[in-house]
């Protein structure tokens, strides 16, 4: 086997009202290096123990999962994981490595990898292809699943848009922000998201970048998650009153994202003093979006 790079994105699903719907590849990266092992040995950059336990390591999992798909015993190999995108943030680190194990066993054994292979595979493991999709693809995609096949459309990020992502210090995973959304909703509820959603990619596709404040806005997901995020509210307006254009969740939390075209590091700054009046600590990032998705680079 060829010892290979493969880098794959973060991404930002839903943007607000576009709920199990949207999501956007980040200029933020995890990198998984592969070679030839007779065993597995996994490195982590910087160091996470747990992540070194081969049974508890998602992209070794997936990387098995994929071989036997292919036909192949998986033996061994020694990875190395180099980890920028932060646990259980709502940035889809797991999505980065389900993707990763995918393409790396397509890869190595000369296979074209179909939209129906990755579906089979991934959702194994996650079932979002709003997730998923932007970490493979990159860009802006929106996607459903209907009668157990995968349809979705890529869309062109506006480049003069930048994600401005802010990441405290505390983690929430996806089951526990589940957790709290009803079983139910109001049709009122039901519409208004799907005028934002709606509106939010008309104004994307025709830089009417006004409409991005009110077509962020959510009445299915951040109204009941928002709870779990100290300081939500305050973060979103400190956010707009410096110049972002529309600000949400990020995935399910606790990052958050705001959409911008100038004012970036006034913007984050902002976001992250009002965490710390909230008693959160917080860093922030000024990304652009991803339009390649993962990439193979072969090291030797």
């Amino acid at each position: 086997m060829k010892k290979i790079k493969v880098k794959v994105p973060a991404t930002s699903a839903n943007l607000g009202a576009g709920f199990d719907t949207l999501g956007v590849a980040l200029t933020l990266y995890n990198e998984f290096i592969i070679e030839e092992s007779d065993s597995i040995q996994i490195e982590t950059v910087p160091k996470i123990k747990e992540l070194e336990n081969p049974d508890k390591n998602l992209f070794v999992k997936v990387l098995k999962a994929a071989c036997e798909y292919n036909g192949n015993e998986f033996h061994g190999a020694k990875i190395t994981q180099i980890i920028n995108v932060p646990v259980a943030r709502g940035l889809g680190s797991s999505a980065t490595a389900i993707v990763a194990g995918i393409i790396a066993s397509f890869f190595v054994n000369n296979k074209t990898l179909t939209d129906e292979d990755f579906s089979k595979i991934a959702y194994q493991f996650e079932s979002h292809p709003d997730n998923l999709l932007p970490a493979w693809k990159g860009n802006l995609i929106t996607a459903t699943v209907d009668n157990g096949k995968t349809y979705y459309s890529q869309i062109d990020f506006p480049d003069d848009l930048k994600a401005v992502v802010v990441i405290p210090d505390f983690e929430l995973s996806t089951e526990e922000a589940r957790r709290v959304l009803p079983k139910e909703v109001f049709l009122e509820d039901a519409i208004f998201n799907i005028q934002r959603v709606s509106l939010f990619l008309a104004a994307l596709t025709n830089k009417q970048y006004d409409l991005l404040k009110v077509s962020m806005n959510d009445k299915l997901h951040q109204p009941y998650r928002k709870k779990l995020i100290p300081g939500f509210d305050y973060v979103v307006n400190a956010a707009l009153e410096v110049g972002a254009l529309g600000v949400s969740l990020s995935g399910a939390g606790s990052s958050m994202i705001a959409l911008a075209d100038k004012n970036f590091d006034a913007i984050g700054k902002a976001m992250v003093e009002a965490f710390k009046n909230a008693g959160v600590n917080a860093t922030y990032k000024v990304l652009d979006i991803d339009k390649r998705g993962a990439t193979v680079e072969v090291l030797a």
